[in-house]
């Protein structure tokens, strides 16, 4: 009888250790979107050096730069930008086959960098008009940077 017991209580031990797991301890280096954009927000102007994971939503492109953004709209105050340079764009390029707006274009990605929080003032004709939002960037300047997870990998 002791021994149905102490079986019994070590099945409820492991059951509830079994049921208590946590996510590998990998993905809690790992900064999502909201979480970028409120660090950076309290460390500005300094930046906040981490491991950023998102989806990409939406992308563009300007002066040679592209963008990877988390929300489809890139004024969004969740949004999170990964700034590319045209050199970084370039090796992304060749490393995947296709340019990245059109390679990761809604593809999970892990990006090492600085989330900074970055002023952009609306212009007119040129001229900065008085109003302006702030958008949080990740600035990449190497393609090494840019990381995309086998398929099944839990971000």
């Amino acid at each position: 009888m002791k021994l149905e017991a102490m079986w019994a209580a070590l099945a409820a031990a492991l059951l509830t250790t079994a049921c208590s797991t946590r996510p590998p301890a990998e993905d809690a280096r790992w900064l999502q979107p909201p979480q970028a954009i409120q660090l950076a927000a309290e460390a500005a102007p300094r930046g906040v050096t981490g491991t950023f994971v998102m989806r990409v939503q939406a992308t563009g492109a300007d002066g040679g730069r592209v963008y990877l953004n988390s929300e489809a709209d890139y004024r969004d105050q969740r949004n999170l930008t990964i700034a590319i340079t045209p050199a970084a764009a370039g090796a992304l390029a060749a490393r995947l086959g296709a340019p990245p707006a059109v390679a990761l274009d809604g593809e999970r990605i892990v990006v090492h960098g600085v989330a900074t929080r970055v002023r952009i003032d609306f212009t007119i004709a040129g001229q900065p008009s008085g109003k302006y939002y702030y958008q949080t960037q990740v600035q990449v300047t190497d393609a090494a940077q840019i990381q995309v997870p086998a398929s099944g990998v839990r971000l």
